[in-house]
């Protein structure tokens, strides 16, 4: 008898960080398919379901074949039960910093991996210290518009990690994807992960 082929594995998020973290798994997604969804949060949605449920939604509205593995996950910043999205502009990217200086916050992905048959899931949240931001370091990590497509409007890969002194969680997880969590899920849906590697 035949070996069955590896299922192929669809990113459904157009993140070039998730791409990358993927990457040390020694995975290459046979596509790129980010769904269309609308992320805008629910009156008096808390933080943790509105993660949880536009990784969901991303998820459930993407065809999967017999063949095909689906990973999806949403990011999202919590500073107490605020939602601080991608900021629409400089402006709100600057209000966000503003709220986050000297302050502990919550970063939230949640993970969803689907085959034909079945879903998996987890949620990993992370608390995030920011020191104290002078106008000064805030008006430079404006100018260089790192702050672009990110949650809370800053990326702890980036420039921003200088003002991150201290995390309890997962810092993979922060950037977008957390590896460990990931590869258990893909392990469940029937994706081999690390095959051959010894």
């Amino acid at each position: 008898m035949g070996r069955v082929p590896a299922p192929k594995l669809i990113l459904g998020s157009g993140s070039p960080r998730r791409a990358e973290l993927l990457l040390t798994l020694g995975i290459t997604p046979d596509a790129v398919r980010p769904p269309q969804t609308d992320e805008t949060p629910q009156a008096g949605e808390i933080p943790l379901h509105y993660c949880r449920r536009i990784a969901a939604e991303k998820a459930a509205a993407m065809d999967v074949a017999e063949d095909e593995v689906v990973l999806c996950a949403d990011t999202t910043v919590a500073l107490g039960r605020r939602i601080l999205g991608k900021p629409a502009d400089a402006d709100e990217a600057e209000a966000f910093l503003k709220q986050l200086s000297g302050r502990r916050h919550k970063v939230i992905t949640s993970v969803v991996v689907r085959n034909a048959d079945r879903s998996f899931s987890r949620d990993v949240i992370t608390t995030v210290k920011m020191k104290r931001l002078s106008h000064a370091e805030i008006d430079a990590y404006i100018a260089s518009g790192d702050w672009k497509g990110k949650a809370g409007a800053y990326a702890i890969q980036g420039p921003a990690g200088a003002f991150i002194p201290w995390i309890q969680g997962s810092y993979s997880a922060v950037m977008g994807l957390p590896v460990a969590e990931t590869e258990t899920l893909l392990r469940a849906a029937g994706y081999p992960v690390l095959e051959g590697w010894s």
